[in-house]
């Protein structure tokens, strides 16, 4: 997802290197955000392109709308899942496009949101869901699951080395009282870790594995990148940029995979990271590694 205002979009001159949108005429941003990259692609499209803007989160949507208010006759904004983004396309009636971004992390306005349960450093409800649509929260896997499926969640999302320890935390703790805030579940992390050390706060796996868990992320992206080719023009460039080993791998492996089948030329053999002055400027980007693709024209 993209910028909200007082935040920079990630690798936005890396992002138009790749997409050359100047090219191109029809460009989905599949994870439009408050639309951060949007704008920019727009400034740069020729005055006939379109860029079709996906996301989840409705309130992502509103903000987009009022950033990209000067670009209304060129943005169409639909809240939908990027997994289902080919068929999208066909009921637009727009069918194949010549470019897609992803920016898979959270925006900086779904992390200040206390209420969405985002963030371990704000008191909120455990959340976590990036869609209303769905049904299930964190509290809900937090206060329900067996401490060896927690533990699980946490090791399989979240690569988290604490999880058996952590999950027993939260059992033990649960037994007494139901564990509902963000705060709760952020103490009992440091807890885990005990008075050593640490580069990243204890919470900072546990609460990614969750997200990834309720709202399906990993499934979601492999799905969506799996149903890519179906979806670009022969030409069409498609970048990725993710923030952490689970979405960078499955970027890869999928890419790998279409250049094998013929579907891709591969265009960075080695993901690309930010730099340091744009790492200096802007901290959420620290993470960031960027692939892209280029579709082949061979028809699958």
């Amino acid at each position: 997802m993209s910028a909200v205002a007082g935040h920079e979009p990630v690798m936005v001159s890396e992002v138009l290197h790749l997409l050359e949108p100047r090219k191109r005429r029809k460009i989905l941003d599949a994870t439009i955000g408050p639309g951060g990259h949007t704008k920019a692609i727009l400034k740069e499209l020729p005055e006939d392109g379109l860029v079709v803007g996906l996301d989840w989160d409705g309130r992502a949507l509103k903000l987009a709308r009022r950033d990209l208010a000067d670009f209304s006759r060129r943005v169409i904004l639909i809240q939908a899942n990027f997994k289902d983004m080919v068929d999208v396309l066909a009921e637009q009636g727009i069918g194949k496009v010549d470019g897609v971004i992803y920016d898979l992390g959270l925006s900086s306005q779904q992390l200040f949101e206390a209420e969405r349960g985002f963030s371990f450093q704000k008191e909120g409800p455990l959340d976590m869901r990036i869609s209303d649509t769905l049904s299930q929260t964190a509290a809900d896997l937090v206060n329900q699951l067996s401490d060896t499926r927690l533990a699980h969640i946490f090791k399989e999302y979240g690569e988290e080395r604490y999880a058996k320890r952590i999950a027993r935390l939260i059992v033990k703790k649960r037994k007494q009282s139901p564990i509902r805030t963000t705060l709760e579940l952020a103490q009992l992390a440091k807890q885990a870790y005990g008075p050593k050390h640490f580069r990243i706060h204890p919470a900072t796996r546990i609460f990614q594995a969750l997200r990834i868990s309720i709202n399906s992320e990993l499934d979601n992206l492999r799905n969506s990148l799996s149903a890519l080719p179906e979806a670009l023009s022969p030409e069409a460039r498609a970048v990725v940029i993710s923030y952490h080993s689970l979405e960078d791998r499955i970027a890869k492996e999928t890419f790998s995979k279409g250049a094998r089948q013929g579907f891709y030329k591969i265009l960075t053999p080695k993901p690309l990271r930010p730099s340091g002055e744009e790492i200096a400027k802007n901290s959420r980007s620290r993470s960031a590694k960027l692939r892209a693709v280029e579709r082949l024209a061979s028809e699958e």
